[in-house]
């Protein structure tokens, strides 16, 4: 099953900042919902081990994830794969663009194609796009906080 999703988030610090959090192992790992483990294997590609639950199917993803057309502090293309074992597969890519804002903050904008297969991809396009929209909504909402701490309660 394919699926594409695009947004934008704005955030309250310059681009270069941004950038920075963007390619910070320890920030991302933070980020990322249900993220057990990022390990950091070059300065294009990581290691993940994230677990996450979709309707009824709790899955552990172990992946790989390598960054691709990096244009500092402009973005880059990030691209992944995924294996959940029996819940199935994922994998897909996102490109990433960072651009300044007139309040000299920056909007990260970015544009997502995944494929998944296996008992995930047999959940229903509605439910799995519904799951991947709160995930990314969860991972911007920690990184917008970890970009622009003293907004944190």
């Amino acid at each position: 099953m394919a699926m594409t999703m695009n947004g934008e988030v704005r955030l309250q610090a310059p681009r270069e900042e941004v950038w920075t959090k963007l390619n910070d192992p320890e920030v991302l790992k933070s980020c990322i919902p249900g993220c057990e483990s990022l390990d950091k294997k070059s300065d294009t590609e990581f290691e993940a081990v994230a677990t996450n639950k979709i309707g009824p199917v709790k899955a552990r993803f172990k992946g790989r994830v390598t960054l691709s057309d990096l244009d500092p502090p402009n973005g880059y293309k990030i691209s992944g794969q995924g294996d959940g074992g029996v819940a199935g597969f994922a994998k897909g890519g996102a490109t990433v663009t960072l651009t300044p804002a007139e309040d000299g903050g920056t909007v990260l904008s970015y544009a997502v194609e995944a494929q998944i297969g296996g008992k995930l991809a047999q959940l229903g396009q509605r439910l799995v796009n519904g799951a991947a929209k709160k995930l990314a909504d969860q991972f911007f909402e920690k990184f917008a906080a970890a970009v622009n701490p003293k907004e944190q309660a």
